[in-house]
């Protein structure tokens, strides 16, 4: 997972501190969003909004930031499984930034493409140790590791065309490095999916 600190934010971003009090998760994806487009366009790390103290984005939490087209396809995943910032904002803005511009998988994202993709945030619950019988593709994200835990893999949950524990532990254990019939050491997850609504950019 890419775990990259996205650079400093400016603290005299006015634009980005709204003082809207962002409270819930809903609002997640609209700053994925301002985070992506101000990075693309103006090559700035916007500043986490002002909130309450007590609003959960002000908590840590690891969180994924999925990109696609309007077509569905995927233009770019980062994320976190472990906290690596002090609030979820924070976490957030970072994983945006590393998800349009770093994802080894794909170029950056460009100003042209901007209105033609849309954004998704997972929150993710803490990891918990599972078997494969606990395991369920369309509810639980999996992590797979060796048994050092030196070697890690993710898998978010509910993925087009993973339907089987099988096919989950198959793919986690790839993108680990491992084959799937090594001795693994699996941890299940849930997520929280905040996604942009058609046609809202």
């Amino acid at each position: 997972m890419d775990r990259e600190r996205s650079g400093p934010v400016n603290p005299s971003d006015e634009a980005a501190r709204h003082t809207d009090q962002f409270l819930g998760y809903e609002v997640l994806p609209q700053l994925a969003r301002r985070t992506v487009e101000t990075f693309v366009r103006e090559r700035r790390v916007i500043a986490p909004p002002e909130m309450p103290h007590d609003s959960p984005l002000h908590q840590p939490s690891a969180c994924f930031v999925s990109i696609k087209t309007d077509y569905g396809d995927l233009r770019g995943c980062i994320g976190t499984i472990e906290p690596a910032y002090p609030s979820l904002v924070e976490e957030l803005i970072a994983n945006a930034i590393s998800a349009a511009t770093r994802d080894p998988r794909f170029p950056p994202v460009t100003v042209p493409e901007l209105p033609r993709l849309r954004l998704s945030v997972d929150v993710l619950s803490a990891p918990e140790p599972a078997q494969r019988e606990d395991l369920d593709p369309d509810n639980y994200g999996l992590i797979v590791t060796d048994e050092q835990g030196r070697q890690r893999g993710l898998l978010l949950p509910a993925i087009e065309g993973v339907k089987t524990v099988e096919q989950q532990v198959s793919i986690a254990a790839r993108k680990a490095g491992l084959r799937p019939d090594a001795a693994l050491r699996l941890y299940r997850f849930r997520v929280q999916r905040f996604s942009e609504q058609p046609n809202t950019a």
